[in-house]
C-alpha cells in the first residue's frame, strides 16, 4: 500500500474515532477541531488539493444553517422562547398536563427553530420551574430531551442534519413536512405513554399550585421584528423559495437594524458547528476518494439496509457525518427521508447519542440533578425501537 494512502486511512480513522468520542484523548479538541484537523490533514498528505476542498463545501448547506442561527439569536435577544415557553407551562393544571405540554411545546419549536437551540434555552427555566414546584425533574427532562430530538424531525429548520438532507437532496420545506410530520408526532406521543409508564408520579391529574412569576425580558420592538421575518420565511419556504437563499435574505434583514449590534448576532452564532459541517465536508471528500465508502452501498440500497446503517453510524460518528458518508449512495425522496428520520430518531437512543441530550444533562448537572446513562437508556431504548419500526413502515 502508497504509505501516503495508509497515512490518509490513520488520519480518517483517528478523526472518526474522535468525532465518536467528542475530541481525541489527550488533545484539547472538540468535534469542530477534530473534523478541521483531519480535513487539514488530507490536504497534507495530498489526498485532496486545497480547490477540491473548497468544492466538497456546499454553500447551501452552510448558508442556510447560518441563516437559521442568525434568526436564532434575533428571537433569542427579544426574549420571545422564554416567554412561548413559559406562555405553554403556564397552562398545565396537573403534572400529566405538565409532561404533555412541555413534550409537544418543545417538540414544536424545536420544528421551527435547531433543536440544541432549544434544550439550551429551555433547560434552565424548567429547572426552575420544577424545583418551584416540587416535581422529581427526570422524567421531565427526559421528555425535554426525546422533545427536542423528535420533534425537529418534522422540518427541515429542526436540526443540522435534515438542513444537510434538505440542502443536498432539494426536498421542498413543505414536502419534508408532509412527510415526517405523523412520524414526530407518533413519537411524541409514545414519549408521553412511555414516561406515564415509567413514572407513575407524571400520570396524576391533582392541581398543581400557581407557578411562581418569571423574570425575563422582552424587547418588542426587536421581537416584532423577528416574528416578522420568521414568518416571511416560512411563508417563503412554504411557497417554494430556495432556503438557503431565503435564509441568507432573512440574516440580511436582521442585521441591518439600529437596536442591536452586529457582533451580538455573530456571539450567538454557532461557529464550532459550522466549521465542523466544513471539515466533515472535505472529510467525506476524502473518503470517496478512497472508495471507503463503496461498503455502504450494497446497505443504502435498500430500506431496512438505509435505516440500519444511518442508525448505527449516527451512534457511533454522529448524525452529521454519518449523513454525509451516506449521502452519495442515497437515491430517491423516500430515501432522503428515511435517512434524515433515521439519523435524528437514533439520538433518543442513550444519553450521549444527541448533543441536545448532552446539553440538557449538562445543564440539569450543574443544579444537581443526575441523569444516568441507565436511566436514560430504559427511556430512550423503547423510544428509538419504536419510533425507527414506524418510520421504516411508513415509507416503505
Amino acid at each position: 500500500m502508497d504509505p501516503r494512502v495508509a497515512l490518509s486511512l490513520l488520519v480518517l480513522l483517528l478523526t472518526y474515532l474522535g468525532l465518536a468520542l467528542g475530541g481525541l484523548p489527550g488533545y484539547r479538541m472538540n468535534r469542530a477541531g477534530v473534523a478541521l484537523v483531519g480535513a487539514s490533514f488530507l490536504l497534507l498528505l495530498g489526498t485532496l488539493d486545497l480547490e477540491a476542498a473548497w468544492e466538497a463545501l456546499d454553500a447551501s448547506t452552510l448558508v442556510f444553517l447560518f441563516g437559521v442561527m442568525v434568526l436564532n439569536a434575533q428571537l433569542s435577544y427579544a426574549g420571545f422562547f422564554a416567554m412561548a415557553a413559559q406562555g405553554l407551562l403556564r397552562l398545565a393544571r396537573s403534572p400529566l398536563a405538565l409532561l404533555v405540554l412541555l413534550t409537544f411545546g418543545a417538540g414544536g419549536l424545536s420544528a421551527l427553530f435547531l433543536n440544541d437551540t432549544m434544550a439550551l434555552l429551555l433547560t434552565p427555566l424548567l429547572l426552575r420551574l420544577l424545583k418551584a414546584l416540587d416535581l422529581n425533574p427526570v422524567p421531565y427532562l427526559l421528555a425535554l430531551m426525546g422533545a427536542v430530538n423528535t420533534g425537529s424531525l418534522m422540518t427541515p429548520t429542526g436540526n443540522p442534519q435534515n438542513i444537510l438532507v434538505a440542502s443536498l437532496s432539494g426536498i421542498s420545506y413543505l414536502g419534508f413536512l408532509a412527510a415526517l410530520w405523523p412520524v414526530a408526532l407518533l413519537g411524541l406521543a409514545l414519549q408521553v405513554l412511555l414516561l406515564a409508564l415509567l413514572y407513575p408520579e407524571v400520570r396524576s391529574l391533582r392541581p398543581l399550585p400557581p407557578l411562581p412569576p418569571v423574570r425575563s425580558r422582552v424587547y418588542p420592538a426587536l421581537l416584532r421584528k423577528g416574528l416578522l421575518v420568521a414568518l416571511g420565511l416560512l411563508v417563503a419556504f412554504l411557497l417554494g423559495y430556495p432556503m438557503a437563499q431565503g435564509a441568507m435574505v432573512a440574516a440580511g434583514l436582521l442585521l441591518f437594524t439600529r437596536r442591536l449590534r452586529s457582533e451580538r448576532f455573530f456571539l450567538r452564532v454557532d461557529w464550532e458547528l459550522l466549521v465542523m459541517f466544513s471539515g466533515l465536508f472535505v472529510v467525506t471528500e476524502g473518503v470517496r476518494r478512497l472508495g471507503l465508502a463503496e461498503g455502504l452501498l450494497p446497505l443504502a440500497q435498500s430500506p431496512s439496509g438505509l435505516l440500519l446503517s444511518a442508525t448505527l453510524l449516527s451512534l457511533l460518528i454522529s448524525n452529521v457525518p454519518a449523513v454525509l458518508l451516506l449521502a452519495h449512495h442515497v437515491e430517491g425522496e423516500a430515501s432522503w427521508l428515511l435517512l434524515a428520520g433515521a439519523s435524528t430518531l437514533a439520538g433518543n437512543l442513550t444519553l450521549l447519542a444527541s448533543v441536545a441530550n448532552l446539553i440538557v444533562a449538562e445543564g440539569a448537572g450543574k443544579e444537581g440533578v443526575r441523569i444516568s446513562f441507565a436511566e436514560h437508556l430504559r427511556f430512550g431504548l423503547p423510544l428509538t425501537l419504536l419510533t425507527l419500526a414506524f418510520l421504516y413502515l411508513w415509507f416503505t
